[in-house]
């Protein structure tokens, strides 16, 4: 056994091999680039208990936190930076590890061809290719590698209290990696189940021999949960799936019912591959018609066939039962079930990457049928075994190279599903970079209704007609965004940049006070709050907005100059000496409007970005050159 799982682990390190000339895709540059507190050991363990995903300076985006992954990605930018080599070298070996322990696991229920000829078939599965060639899609690799050593080490022996914990320590840390790995309690429970005969009668004598297990499990997810919602503020993700929210109000099962002729489609026959299933690529079906009522009778066709199946003999490490379809098929849905949109509806309507556990489910039951087949016809067997692993392995292995970069990944997007909503979307970017601005607008227009109302999306394309000086249209889209997600900062924070270059004061500060209860640190909402309150003759507000962008930093010499010509103009204003020792005297008269108020709170919360200079353009961002002095990039000044 040890030697067929290290040859199925060679085979799926092999196939994925080419993944290794490849750079960052994606996600990868939000999630690892641009997260600052990744780049230093002495940050990451505080980027730990921080958002996955979040958005630009902080803003959270998407309900992600997985501390494992955070971990391992910030030890991994220790080592290699932002070279991403070793990046692609850890997904390939951890994939060839968890094959391993496919083998390994399933050695314990089916009889060792059928769990060597699973290994074989996971090894080279093409709808891997994502999580696998993908920088970020490790996170599936590493759940995946958890949970099925936690599973091992259950199988491997008795319930005693060293074994539990080992269990319970695995499990943290799959859970830690990615959030579909909260199922293996109940995987536990199907395994032991199809190994046993298990009806209700003989349930209280396996919660006496399983129950410290279940309580290690319970207090591990319990306290996972809880941390969850400390970071994140709610234990499930808030955002549905981009173009889906209509499955909240109508029934979904119109639409699942499509969805799982793809579930089938990919584990059987994966030959058409996307990085995106908007429902442009899926719709969303108000009632049901052919394909979807096909899905419907496909899938209660598998589950009779499962019912049937777990009604013959147990499973072991000796026999090839029909049971073993019974099993693949359960172990396949309580896996996908975080993802499936049956309990609630997901962040994703369907991700190849997370199939990535549930298909162990799929490849003992293929495997299950080729040996089988083998048995009867040794040579046909052999043959479509062999064609089998050929085809995919081919299949997988031309597909690794479409992750190379952002822009294969595009492309190949755009020539495959040119109808998508995430097509129209980067076709809308490349013609805004060439300039082809009405051609960007066809291509956003088409993408929104695709997407939905997706906070993401509008801001993002506000953001580039901002930047291209399409002011009007960008203020459309910032004020509809700002509608949907009222909790966001980003979108005021950027119409006040809009309505500030529309020469608009008294809007330019409506729309200020919100994005700075929002985001009290953001400096460069004070640095235009205080040119809106100046422009409107209040001087004493105005300069207290320029004494805030002094206390987040930007106590160049110039802002001092600033803030004196503003105090000048305030006729009670008492002279005194400006520096940053004296900012806050005891005789400074107090401010009593919205603006300042907001201003005042921003203080007590002690955020502290890079502001700008009154003088730079009001769409900017700081950044700052070798000797502590500043350049200004020329792009919206907020966070999506």
């Amino acid at each position: 056994m040890p030697s067929a799982a290290l040859l199925a682990c060679a085979l799926a390190v092999s196939v994925y091999a080419n993944s290794l000339v490849n750079g960052f895709a994606y996600d990868d540059a939000r999630i690892i680039l641009d997260n600052t507190e990744l780049h230093s050991l002495e940050t990451l363990p505080g980027a730990v208990f921080k958002p996955y995903w979040h958005g630009k300076d902080g803003e959270l985006e998407l309900g992600l936190w997985r501390p494992t992954t955070t971990l391992l990605l910030g030890l991994e930018y220790a080592v290699a930076g932002e070279n991403p080599a070793l990046y692609h070298a850890v997904n390939v070996v951890g994939h060839g590890l968890v094959t391993l322990l496919v083998v390994l696991v399933l050695a314990h229920l089916v009889a060792v061809p059928i769990a060597f000829t699973a290994g074989l078939l996971f090894a080279v599965h093409p709808v891997h290719v994502e999580a696998v060639s993908n920088v970020v899609g490790g996170a599936e690799v590493v759940a995946t590698a958890f949970f099925l050593l936690a599973l091992l080490v259950h199988l491997r022996g008795p319930s005693s209290w060293s074994r539990v914990l080992a269990v319970a320590a695995l499990y943290g840390l799959a859970f830690g990696a990615k959030e579909g790995a909260v199922t293996l309690p109940g995987v536990i429970f199907l395994v032991d189940a199809a190994r046993r005969r298990l009806d209700f009668t003989d349930l209280p004598e396996y919660v006496r021999e399983h129950w410290r297990t279940y309580a290690a499990l319970a207090v591990v997810a319990a306290v996972m949960l809880t941390a969850r919602a400390q970071v994140l503020g709610s234990v499930a993700n808030p955002e549905v799936a981009p173009g889906a929210r209509l499955l909240l109000e109508i029934p979904r099962v119109w639409t699942l019912a499509e969805v799982w002729t793809h579930y089938v489609r990919l584990m059987v026959f994966p030959l058409d591959l996307a990085s995106d299933y908007t429902p442009s690529v899926i719709p969303i079906s108000t009632g049901f018609h052919a394909l979807n009522t096909i899905g419907l009778l496909l899938v209660l066709l598998i589950l009779a066939g499962a019912l049937f199946s777990w009604r013959q003999p147990e499973m072991s490490s000796r026999s090839a039962s029909a049971r073993v379809f019974g099993f693949g098929v359960v172990w396949f849905a309580i896996t996908v079930s975080p993802v499936s949109h049956v309990f609630f509806v997901a962040g994703v309507l369907l991700g190849e990457r997370t199939l990535y556990l549930p298909s162990v489910g799929a490849v003992v039951i293929l495997a299950w049928l080729l040996v089988s087949l083998t048995r009867r016809r040794r040579e046909v067997g052999l043959a479509a075994l062999t064609l089998v692993v050929a085809l995919m392995g081919w299949r997988s292995w031309t597909r690794t190279p479409t992750w190379l970069d952002d822009g294969t990944v595009f492309e190949t997007l755009i020539s495959d599903y040119p109808h998508s909503g995430r097509s129209q979307w980067r076709m809308g970017d490349i013609y805004m970079a060439q300039g082809r601005q009405s051609e960007a607008l066809r291509a956003y227009r088409e993408a929104i209704p695709n997407l939905g109302a997706h906070y993401g999306l509008t801001t993002e394309i506000g953001r580039k007609l901002l930047a291209a000086g399409n002011l009007r249209g960008a203020e459309g889209l910032l004020r509809q965004a700002w509608r949907e997600a009222p909790d966001f900062a980003s979108a005021p924070a950027l119409l006040g940049v809009v309505y500030s270059q529309m020469g608009d004061a008294e809007r330019t500060e409506q729309a200020l006070i919100a994005a700075l209860e929002l985001q009290p640190g953001n400096g460069v909402s004070h640095h235009l709050m205080s040119w809106a309150l100046s422009q409107q003759g209040r001087w004493g507000e105005a300069a207290d907005a320029r004494r805030r962008v002094i206390e987040l930093g930007e106590d160049v010499w110039q802002q001092f100059m600033w803030l004196a010509d503003l105090r000048a103009r305030v006729p009670t204003a008492e002279p005194r000496a400006l520096h940053p020792g004296h900012l806050r005297e005891p005789g400074d008269p107090p401010a009593t409007s919205t603006a300042a108020i907001h201003l005042r709170r921003g203080r007590s919360r002690g955020v502290v970005p890079r502001p700008l200079p009154p003088n730079a353009p009001a769409g900017s961002t700081p950044t700052t050159s070798g000797g502590g002095s500043h350049r200004w990039r020329a792009e919206a000044p907020a966070p999506r």
